[in-house]
């Protein structure tokens, strides 16, 4: 009987540790198991992308992309499917000021353990209304969470799509979402050349990060870094 409860014990103890690192593996920033994934670009021209998850906001498009304007920058917007077909005009304002759009998927559920039906669902639902936005450029992906594991890999390889992750996060480390010099100090110190950095802005609890953003470009600037769209800085990948 013992040595039963040993074995059993044991086999619990293997189950929890492969689910423990499938867990850890789908929410790798380089690796994936099918198809390109990139979380930093290796250049030397000092250059970075912004990018920018969730949305369209009715209440604070508006206000981002004011800031990007009166500072010249391009970003990269990593738009909900949901959230962009009930704010067309705010998907459309992303649009017409020349910004990238990537999908984010539909629902912003995790995908890792997703079916067949429910990637592609979550996907081509948002690319329609990505489309639907006035959209026409190559649209990028962007797992919600930074979750991935079978399907969702596969389904993007097969239909030769690129998975955006990125190397610099300020709004999510645990030492600066309350203070927005903290959080641009820490873009300061971790962004490189070919860097993408990930902010979330488009809710009323991202109030810190909306302060954070220009001080961030201004930093950047002044450490001699330009900002392009994620897909210029995949042209400016070293060979």
């Amino acid at each position: 009987m013992a040595r039963r409860i040993v074995i059993g014990s044991g086999i619990v103890v293997v189950i929890l540790l492969v689910l423990l690192s499938l867990h850890l593996y789908s929410a790798s920033r380089t690796t994936q198991l099918f198809g390109e994934i990139t979380a930093r670009v290796e250049t030397d021209k000092p250059v970075v992308a912004l990018t920018f998850d969730d949305g369209p906001s009715p209440r604070f498009t508006k206000d981002v992309l004011t800031i990007l304007k009166d500072r010249n920058v391009k970003a990269t917007f990593f738009l909900i499917g949901k959230e962009t077909a009930e704010n067309l005009p705010q998907a459309r304002l992303i649009v017409d000021a020349g910004h990238e759009i990537g999908n984010h998927s539909y629902t912003h559920s995790n995908m890792a353990w997703m079916g067949l039906a429910s990637v592609k669902d979550e996907i081509e639902r948002t690319d329609a209304a990505i489309r639907t936005a006035g959209y026409q450029g190559e649209i990028l992906f962007r797992p919600p969470y930074g979750k991935k594991l079978l399907t969702l890999p596969w389904y993007l390889s097969q239909h030769d799509r690129k998975t955006i992750m990125w190397d610099v996060e300020p709004d999510s480390e645990t030492a600066t979402p309350e203070n927005a010099d903290a959080m641009t100090q820490y873009v300061m110190d971790h962004a490189k050349n070919g860097s993408i950095i990930i902010l979330h802005v488009m809710y009323r609890s991202r109030d810190v990060s909306r302060q954070a953003l220009p001080q961030i470009i201004d930093g950047l600037r002044q450490k001699g870094f330009g900002f392009v769209t994620v897909s210029e800085l995949l042209k400016d990948r070293k060979p």
